[in-house]
């Protein structure tokens, strides 16, 4: 599938995505104490990849929410099995979402279509862990390389996003929301990360590595400071904690296809430790609530 960018597409685009902020925004501006900082960070014009922190199956509506109000409206991978579902296909295709085909010869079309929106000027929004984080405290976890490759390949910059407060309205899967009172919702966008040495070099797993690592600890670094507290000195990996308990990394995890971050529904997940859960096999299926930006990511 290939992604709308045409001038009538964008105006389409936009027209649906001001009909679901309408929908979606007066409820968390009802549950959210907003703590915004670092929106002179984000460009005002050009395609930018904004890559935060994941932690649980609201997040992402923050995320997005803070993106809308603070820059554009944006882009978000998202798993194609969303496309699966005629309504949310629609509300999906006409808010610019980007379908990832994970696992499949469609992966290098996903990635195509992201470096497009993002040199067409738009913004690309990813969780770089691909996944909800298996840190106990939540911290961020070693990252997948889908925002370095996209980053790299469209030559944008990175705009490192923390957040912390969502797990507070829905705990990492629970399915039970906790709305009241409400509850205070930082996140803080930082300067763009560093990458400049690394481009124009071939995307090998070594710069991939390095250029993963740097956006992973911009966002950890931030996290930090709205946390008021010291991140863990060795990140967490879920790959090594599997292995460790002698589970199986599903193919999902398998580097090198960008991938969406968006999660099974809390009701599809056992109540399981880090170590126990590499991570949810690829025909889950995510919570489809798509509010202004839905879930999404990259690996």
């Amino acid at each position: 599938m290939t992604v709308e960018t045409s001038a009538s597409g964008r105006k389409s685009t936009d027209l649906t995505y001001r009909v679901v902020a309408a929908i979606v925004k007066p409820f968390l501006y009802a549950v959210c104490k907003r703590d915004w900082q670092g929106a002179e960070h984000l460009p005002t014009t050009g395609g930018y990849i904004a890559a935060a922190n994941h932690m649980t199956n609201f997040d992402p509506l923050t995320f997005a929410h803070f993106l809308y109000d603070s820059s554009r409206p944006p882009r978000i991978l998202a798993k194609a099995s969303l496309w699966k579902v005629p309504v949310l296909r629609t509300v999906l295709n006409k808010t610019g979402m980007i379908p990832v085909h994970r696992n499949s010869s469609g992966a290098a079309s996903s990635l195509a279509d992201a470096v497009a929106q993002l040199q067409g000027g738009e913004v690309v929004a990813v969780f770089p862990e691909g996944t909800l984080t298996r840190d106990p405290d939540l911290w961020p976890m070693v990252g997948k390389t889908g925002a370095a490759r996209l980053a790299l390949s469209s030559g944008v910059p990175v705009i490192p996003v923390a957040q912390w407060g969502p797990q507070d309205i829905l705990p990492q899967y629970s399915k039970r929301l906790h709305p009241f009172p409400r509850k205070k919702v930082s996140i803080h966008a930082g300067p763009a990360v560093d990458l400049d040495d690394l481009r124009g070099r071939p995307m090998d797993a070594a710069v991939l590595k390095e250029a993963t690592e740097r956006i992973m600890t911009a966002i950890t670094t931030l996290l930090e400071e709205i946390r008021g507290e010291s991140a863990p000195a060795v990140r967490y990996d879920m790959r090594r904690a599997a292995k460790a308990a002698g589970v199986a990394v599903p193919p999902a995890e398998l580097d090198p296809t960008p991938a969406p971050a968006a999660d099974p529904t809390p009701d599809q997940v056992p109540d399981q430790t880090p170590d126990q859960v590499p991570d949810q096999t690829p025909d889950q299926s995510p919570d489809p609530t798509p509010g202004p930006g839905d879930d999404g990511g990259a690996r």
